[in-house]
């Protein structure tokens, strides 16, 4: 069965991006346009300038007699004109040249949506058979098998995989489920991502510090802060040098719970710190602090924006330089009834 088309959904992320780049295209050429008409204006006003007086083209007193047949001011006023419509027209025929010239940008974010939700689509039926492999296998051991504690850590991993699957496909389909205003605790969410990747942590040498405020609550689902915390806790580590320490804080600021993932690595680097969150973004440069990886940022940091804006939060890098960077997630505080 085929899935229903999302085309024409305009307001998500891959629509702003495409309509961010038209207009900072568009008035790029549209300044670039204005300074050519000026420089154009300039040197016209200083030609007649170096063949008339300009005593003789705004007289004082009287009327304007000169070798030309109109006056001074109405060949300023003319030149102000005809240099204001230009600019206009160079910034509309910028705007829809710079609309062409994105198009292939649209086609390819669309191409790539498709391919995710294809490939989410792919994975979610082998999760669900593993899962319930699992689930028979932990009914058939005894309470104190040895075994019981990795076989309901593989349970709760394969869950895991399964919402970030879900929550993949969702995106990739445009749908922005809104949060069910339920209050959710945040301090266990984010204690299990931090005991998750502890077990990484350990294997590279790095250390995770956990600060927490135990009242903060939001309305976003336990399963989505984890998933959040735990690919920011996985970027943090592939910039981490070993024998560093990676930061995490919970805190409250009037009604916003937020969540701080700071690492001490070499900082965001072949990249603009805003073009992280970008689905596919990449960072040209290797990482010189000793962190893992080479090739920067790909889908998970995206996948963590989609994810808190769907519930009206909002994730940003709060600060970046060559002693870390830190990650900033910022979602609604329950409410209190």
């Amino acid at each position: 069965m085929s899935r229903p088309s999302n085309s024409h959904r305009t307001d998500d992320s891959d629509a702003r991006a495409i309509r961010r780049a038209s207009r900072e295209v568009g008035l790029q050429i549209t300044i670039t346009s204005s300074v050519l008409v000026l420089a154009v204006l300039i040197a016209a006003f200083a030609f007649v300038f170096s063949h008339i007086k300009p005593a003789r083209l705004f007289p004082r007193v009287g009327s304007h007699e000169t070798t030309i047949d109109v006056g001074g001011l109405e060949i300023l006023v003319g030149g102000i004109v005809i240099g204001i419509i230009a600019i206009i027209l160079a910034g509309t025929m910028s705007w829809f040249a710079t609309r062409r010239a994105v198009r292939p940008l649209g086609d390819a974010l669309r191409i790539q949506r498709a391919f995710v939700a294809d490939a989410s689509h792919e994975l979610r039926t082998p999760l669900t058979v593993l899962d319930a492999r699992l689930q028979l296998l932990q009914r058939g051991l005894a309470a104190d098998d040895p075994s019981m504690p990795t076989v309901r850590e593989l349970r709760r991993d394969t869950k895991t995989l399964i919402g970030i699957v879900n929550d993949l496909l969702a995106l990739a389909e445009g749908d922005g489920s809104p949060a069910s205003g339920e209050s959710v605790p945040l301090t266990p969410a984010v204690q299990r991502a931090v005991a998750s990747m502890s077990i990484l942590a350990e294997e590279r040498s790095v250390a995770i510090r956990l600060v927490t405020a135990e009242s903060s609550a939001s309305t976003v689902p336990a399963a989505s802060v984890h998933r959040c915390v735990v690919a920011l806790l996985d970027n943090a580590l592939d910039f981490s040098p070993a024998g560093s320490t990676i930061d995490v804080t919970v805190e409250e600021i009037t009604s916003t719970a937020v969540i701080r993932v700071r690492d001490h690595g070499p900082g965001i680097t072949g990249i603009e710190p805003s073009r992280i969150f970008d689905r596919f973004a990449r960072s040209g440069d290797a990482v010189g602090g000793g962190g893992t990886t080479r090739t920067g940022f790909g889908i998970g940091l995206s996948l963590v924006r989609d994810t808190v804006e769907r519930f009206g939060g909002t994730a940003s890098v709060v600060e970046t330089s060559p002693s870390g960077t830190t990650i900033e997630l910022r979602i609604p505080q329950a409410r209190e009834l």
